[in-house]
This record gives C-alpha cells, structure tokens and sequence, in this order.
C-alpha cells in the first residue's frame, strides 16, 4: 500500500466541501489536480472512497468510514508536527557544552548571557573540565558540543573557528627579558619554564613552537591552572608561555606581560561529532558562539 500525506489531505478536504474545485482552492492546487490525487489515493487503497457525478461529490459508505478516523490522525500528525516546530523556534530543552576552565572563565561567560538572553527558554549546561576530557565528551556524546583549543586533526570530529589566541611571554617586572616591548622565541633559550600541564590543549602547541624554535629551555614545574603558573613565574620559579585568554595577570602580582615574535597562536574552535544532527536548540546555541566570533576575539585581545 502506498499512498501520500498529501493525499489523505486532499481526500478529507474535497469531502469535507464536497467539491474539488473549493478543496483545490484551500489546497493551492486546480481542480483535476486535486481529482487525480484522489483517484491516486483510491488506486492505492483498492477502495472507492467518493461517487462523482457532474452535479455532485458524494462520500461512499468506506469513505465515511475512513474520514472521521482519518480526520483524528491528522490532527494529531499535526500537534506532532507543531510541537516540533515550536521547539525548534522557542529553542526549548537543556543544551551541555564542553569546555576547559580558562575557556569557561573568558569566553564562556559572555556566551551563557547571550544565550539567556536570545533563549531565555532554554537551559545551557557546562561542562567545565580538562582539554581530554571534553574532546571525550563529545565524542561520547556526553554533550551536544564542545569549545576547545584546537584538537589533534580528526576524521571524526566536525571544526569550527571562533578565534585566534596568541601566545604571550610571562615574566616578573624586574626579569631582563621585561625591558623590551616584545620578545623574540630565540630570547628563550635557557630559560626555565613554568608551563601550564599535558592535560592543557595549549600544552602541545607549546612544546611544538619550542621545538620549531630550537629552543633548550627546562621545565622548571608544569602545573594545572593559569593562576598557579603565574604564582610560580611570580615567586621566580622562572617564565612562562602564556595563552592571552588566561590573562589579565593577577593583580599585584609584579608580573609583566610581553609579546612574542614572530607572532604564535592557538586557534579556539567549536567541536561536534560529524555527520551527526545537533538539537534544535543546540544548533541554534552553535549558531550563536559562530554569531559572536567578532566579540569573542575582542575579548582575547582585551585579555592579552
């Protein structure tokens, strides 16, 4: 058996005008288009549901019958379909996204007030925890997405920009290297390093850019979280290599900020299974971080 939606509607409302041509008029449809979807309708089911005469259209027993069960379905189809639709524009649900806490401390901030803003109906969840973790979690499925440093290339994970963070020198004030309005890579050589853990998604970008650089440079201790390091570098541990979005510096804290040259950055993007439909009110929260882009960057460079 097969028939169409758009037949069983044709069907109900020529028997509800008992007319083709009033039923092609509702429908947007002529009148021998409305006829032949019908008499499709009627092929397809072995049943004669209306008797044709020119002068009249009149249902048969199976068709009144048919029609008033057939009149529920739609209206629930439709409540169905309605729902959905509603859902899809008011963004209703919880939405988890994944992100690391120097993530969740600059950015995430701004994002969750905006969405409460555009979405007030709409839960957003975060999941603030390690660079490993999150790219896990969104593998898993655990959440909708994630907003990481830029992971490992994937085959199975779907990239999305949102911005550029450059890499920033942190010292004390009175350190040599703080004389200087920027600071060469090669500058480094020798230094000891007060650098953020492997469980960072910054870690391995840094340890690459000090190979590219050729730099020897002891790893004095490498720690968990943007304000230890600076801590240490403060307490004369030794420097650090810093993301801008794990600045501003503490205050009075006697440290000093100073760019590298040349220019070095991670990139921050939105993560999402691929091939994988996100919710209704998950794509509409990825539609926003994308949205925003412009003030996002703005704010890693506010932090640098």
């Amino acid at each position: 058996m097969n028939f169409t939606l758009r037949q069983l509607r044709a069907f109900c409302r020529v028997a509800e005008h008992a007319s083709f041509s009033r039923a092609g008029d509702e429908l947007g449809l002529t009148q021998p288009a409305v006829s032949r979807t019908v008499r499709e309708l009627e092929q397809a089911l072995e049943l004669r549901l209306l008797d044709r005469t020119t002068r009249e259209v009149a249902l048969t027993a199976a068709g009144a019958r048919l029609l008033p069960k057939l009149r529920r379905a739609l209206e629930e189809l439709d409540e169905v379909l309605d729902a959905a639709r509603k859902e899809s524009e008011q963004a209703l649900g919880s939405v988890h996204v994944a992100s690391s806490p120097t993530l969740s401390a600059s950015l995430m901030p701004a994002i969750v007030s905006a969405c409460r803003e555009r979405y007030p109906q709409l839960g957003l969840r975060l999941h603030d925890q390690v660079q490993r973790l999150n790219v896990a979690a969104v593998r898993g499925g655990e959440v909708d997405f994630g907003l990481v440093v830029e992971p490992e290339p994937c085959d199975d994970l779907e990239q999305e920009t949102v911005l550029v963070d450059d890499f920033w020198l942190v010292c004390r004030a009175d350190h040599r290297l703080a004389a200087s309005e920027s600071v060469e890579w090669r500058q480094l050589d020798g230094e000891a390093l007060v650098l953020l853990d492997g469980s960072s998604g910054s870690r391995p970008l840094i340890d690459q850019l000090l190979r590219e650089h050729g730099l020897a440079c002891p790893v004095a201790q490498q720690l968990g979280h943007s304000n230890s390091v600076f801590r240490m570098v403060a307490a004369g541990i030794g420097v650090s290599v810093s993301p801008g979005l794990a600045m501003p510096l503490p205050d009075g804290c006697g440290l000093t900020a100073r760019p590298l040259v040349p220019r070095a950055s991670r990139r921050i993007v939105l993560i999402r299974r691929r091939n994988r439909t996100l919710s209704p009110a998950a794509e509409r929260v990825w539609r926003l971080v994308v949205e925003m882009r412009g003030q996002l960057q703005a704010l890693a460079r506010g932090a640098g």
